[in-house]
Protein backbone atom coordinates (compact mmCIF):
# COMPACT_ATOMS: atom_id res chain seq x y z
CA UNK A 1 0.00 0.00 0.00
CA UNK A 2 1.57 3.35 -0.99
CA UNK A 3 2.33 5.89 1.69
CA UNK A 4 0.27 9.04 1.51
CA UNK A 5 2.44 12.09 1.80
CA UNK A 6 0.88 14.98 3.63
CA UNK A 7 1.41 18.30 1.92
CA UNK A 8 2.39 21.33 3.96
CA UNK A 9 0.04 24.28 3.71
CA UNK A 10 1.27 27.10 1.51
CA UNK A 11 3.37 29.46 3.56
CA UNK A 12 1.55 32.69 4.25
CA UNK A 13 3.76 35.65 3.42
CA UNK A 14 3.91 38.23 6.22
CA UNK A 15 2.86 41.81 5.55
CA UNK A 16 6.22 43.56 5.92
CA UNK A 17 4.52 46.95 6.12
CA UNK A 18 3.58 46.04 9.72
CA UNK A 19 5.88 45.58 12.69
CA UNK A 20 4.59 42.05 13.31
CA UNK A 21 5.24 41.23 9.65
CA UNK A 22 8.83 42.44 9.86
CA UNK A 23 9.24 40.53 13.13
CA UNK A 24 7.89 37.41 11.40
CA UNK A 25 10.44 37.63 8.58
CA UNK A 26 13.25 38.21 11.08
CA UNK A 27 12.19 35.32 13.32
CA UNK A 28 12.00 32.91 10.41
CA UNK A 29 15.41 33.98 9.15
CA UNK A 30 17.00 33.60 12.59
CA UNK A 31 15.34 30.22 13.17
CA UNK A 32 16.55 28.91 9.82
CA UNK A 33 20.05 30.30 10.45
CA UNK A 34 20.07 28.40 13.75
CA UNK A 35 19.09 25.25 11.86
CA UNK A 36 15.92 24.71 13.88
CA UNK A 37 12.42 23.67 12.89
CA UNK A 38 9.14 25.20 14.08
CA UNK A 39 8.67 22.11 16.21
CA UNK A 40 12.06 22.45 17.91
CA UNK A 41 11.54 26.11 18.75
CA UNK A 42 7.98 25.45 19.91
CA UNK A 43 9.03 22.59 22.17
CA UNK A 44 11.82 24.63 23.75
CA UNK A 45 9.53 27.63 24.34
CA UNK A 46 6.63 25.42 25.43
CA UNK A 47 4.13 26.50 22.77
CA UNK A 48 2.60 24.60 19.88
CA UNK A 49 4.26 24.40 16.48
CA UNK A 50 1.16 26.13 15.11
CA UNK A 51 1.80 29.08 17.43
CA UNK A 52 5.37 29.32 16.18
CA UNK A 53 4.15 29.14 12.58
CA UNK A 54 1.68 31.95 13.26
CA UNK A 55 4.49 34.12 14.64
CA UNK A 56 6.40 33.55 11.41
CA UNK A 57 3.40 34.27 9.22
CA UNK A 58 2.74 37.56 11.01
CA UNK A 59 -0.68 36.41 12.24
CA UNK A 60 0.35 36.60 15.90
CA UNK A 61 3.13 38.13 17.94
CA UNK A 62 4.73 36.32 20.90
CA UNK A 63 3.97 37.54 24.38
CA UNK A 64 6.74 39.74 25.75
CA UNK A 65 7.67 37.22 28.44
CA UNK A 66 8.46 34.63 25.73
CA UNK A 67 10.97 36.81 23.88
CA UNK A 68 13.90 35.95 26.20
CA UNK A 69 13.10 32.24 25.82
CA UNK A 70 12.94 32.51 22.02
CA UNK A 71 16.24 34.41 21.99
CA UNK A 72 17.84 31.78 24.21
CA UNK A 73 16.74 28.95 21.90
CA UNK A 74 18.14 30.83 18.90
CA UNK A 75 21.33 31.68 20.83
CA UNK A 76 20.92 35.41 20.26
CA UNK A 77 20.16 38.52 22.31
CA UNK A 78 16.53 39.63 22.63
CA UNK A 79 17.27 42.90 20.83
CA UNK A 80 18.44 40.87 17.82
CA UNK A 81 14.87 39.57 17.45
CA UNK A 82 13.48 43.07 17.07
CA UNK A 83 13.28 44.44 13.55
CA UNK A 84 14.02 48.06 12.76
CA UNK A 85 11.04 50.31 13.41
Amino acid sequence: MPTTRRMSPARKQPDVSTYSGRFAVRLRSLREKAGLTHEEVAEAVKVTATTCYRWESGENFPKADLLPEIAKVLNIKVRTLMPEA
